[in-house]
């Protein structure tokens, strides 16, 4: 349990569940993930098993699609970490994932392309979710990467690098489908 003061310093007290945090960091990735999804016109399928790496297949329905069913699909593997500092505009960052990892999402030429969608979120939990009548506001954003073709380089871990640009919204998720759908990369 966690036992602190309301951030609109009005005296009423706060107490959090006590589900482990990087739990919670989760949730609230899913959270943002679907938020997307639905703003993209996107369905979601969840992967109930982790063996594979991969968390969710995203899924875009359009007559523009080139395959039969007029769909682009997408398989998706969420990260959340709060071990670095948001990243400056423009540039890249480093996250290190486990070889065991990278190796389900490297694929050269993957049958479904498959995307590491990763969020830098703040150490303090009362900083995620910001809400009031107007705003639903979640801290902070999503970044996609595309990890085709990466080589592992170390013993047990990688460090990759995201760039900052490709910032995961509904307007991203829904360029990376007409690609997928034209038969392209993500």
């Amino acid at each position: 349990m966690t036992l602190e003061r309301n951030a609109a310093d009005d005296g009423s007290l706060v107490v959090r569940g006590d589900i482990p945090k990087t739990e919670c960091m989760q949730t609230l990735q899913i959270g943002y993930l679907h938020a997307v999804a639905a703003a993209a016109g996107c369905s979601l399928q969840p992967h109930h098993q982790d063996y594979r790496g991969i968390d969710w297949d995203v899924t875009h329905g359009a007559s523009l699609h080139l395959s039969e069913e007029k769909e682009a699909t997408i398989k998706v593997q969420l990260k959340a970490t709060t071990q670095y500092p948001l990243p400056p505009d423009g540039e890249d960052f480093a996250l290190t994932l486990s070889n065991r990892h990278l190796r389900k999402l490297n694929y050269q030429n993957p049958s479904i392309p498959r995307l590491l969608v990763a969020m830098l979120t703040p150490a303090d939990m009362a900083e995620w979710v910001k809400a009031d009548h107007a705003l639903t506001e979640l801290r902070r954003c999503c970044y996609w990467v595309n990890l085709a073709g990466v080589q592992l380089s170390g013993k047990d871990r990688t460090t990759i690098r995201i760039p900052a640009e490709q910032i995961f919204d509904d307007v991203a998720l829904c360029e990376i489908m007409i690609r997928v759908g034209a038969g392209g990369t993500p």
